[in-house]
């Protein structure tokens, strides 16, 4: 029965791995081809804050807005019957361009009046293009760092080859996220970053647990050979990672359904993020280390001994 079920595992290892590198280069494409649909957060634009008849559905307010403001006008509830926030971008302009170019921008209210009698502007700000670019550049800092702390946690914690493949892993799902975003345009904003910030840690964590039981039972099987190690440490650690992995699930569920469209970014990612990281901290955390040839010599007892 052991050796059964290390077999099926063995063969489910080897094909997602080729399914993440598969993914990997789709992802890799589109986000090459299309790029991401960057937000307000970081393009910049006007966000205004309203309040008109409680029957005006989202759909009829962009139908009436999106003409006139452009197709990446979104609008969110905002507590609430009634009360929304609108948000658009506005053309590039120089600083004196600007300042005309706000003079002139489509009055709000007057297009809002075409579906609702009540209209009441609550709200109306600004978000300059210059605060967009330095949330760009903090936000890739913010993102240098982690990886920075990620890498020399592991060349630190493990053996080369075995943090080779929790690092794969761990860019795998960043880049399946990207991928996603791009091929299907959804708007990429400061909720999804920071969801791409919780994947690495997510992420890191599920590699972790599969990379500690492999360590360990490399010192304790000396003459097993790692693919046979691997199999059973995928065994060993399937019913925690199952659980953990459909506890935070059920969380980023009840966020996608009860969140509304200002937590769909975040939940969307958060979901690819757990179910690739899942799979892929079983096939390319633990593929990857066989293809370079790692073996229970590469973890001696003298050396766990030694280890802080």
């Amino acid at each position: 029965m052991v050796r059964y079920l290390t077999s099926r595992i063995r063969k489910i290892r080897y094909i997602t791995s080729i399914v993440s590198v598969a993914l990997m280069v789709i992802s890799l494409a589109a986000f090459a081809v299309r790029g991401l649909n960057m937000g307000l957060d970081f393009t910049g634009g006007m966000v205004t804050e309203t309040l008109i008849s409680p029957t005006v559905t989202s759909h009829q307010l962009l139908d009436v807005l999106k003409p006139a403001l452009g197709e990446s006008t979104s609008v969110t509830p905002s507590g609430a019957d009634g009360r929304w926030v609108i948000r658009y971008a506005l053309p590039e302009q120089g600083s004196a361009q600007g300042a005309e170019q706000s003079q002139t921008a489509p009055d709000v209210a007057q297009l809002l009046h075409q579906v609702s009698e009540k209209v009441d502007i609550i709200s109306n700000s600004m978000v300059g293009s210059q605060v967009g670019q330095d949330l760009v550049e903090q936000g890739g800092l913010a993102l240098l760092v982690c990886v920075l702390c990620i890498l020399a946690y592991l060349c630190f914690r493990f053996e080369w080859r075995l943090a080779s493949g929790a690092l794969l892993a761990l860019m795998h799902d960043v880049v399946l996220v990207l991928g996603f975003f791009a091929l299907t345009q959804m708007e990429f904003n400061l909720t999804v970053f920071a969801a791409v910030l919780a994947i690495l840690g997510y992420s890191l964590n599920d590699s972790i647990i599969i990379a500690d039981r492999i360590r360990e039972m490399l010192v304790a099987k000396q003459q097993t050979p790692t693919p046979d190690i691997n199999d059973q440490a995928v065994i060993a650690t399937f019913s925690r990672t199952m659980v953990t992995s459909g506890t935070t699930l059920i969380t980023v569920a009840a966020l996608w359904l009860m969140g509304g469209a200002p937590l769909e970014g975040f939940a969307t990612a958060m979901f690819i993020g757990i179910i690739s990281g899942t799979w892929s901290s079983i096939s390319i955390g633990t593929v990857l280390p066989e293809w370079l040839k790692l073996e229970p010599k590469h973890y001696l007892p003298a050396e766990v001994d030694s280890a802080p």
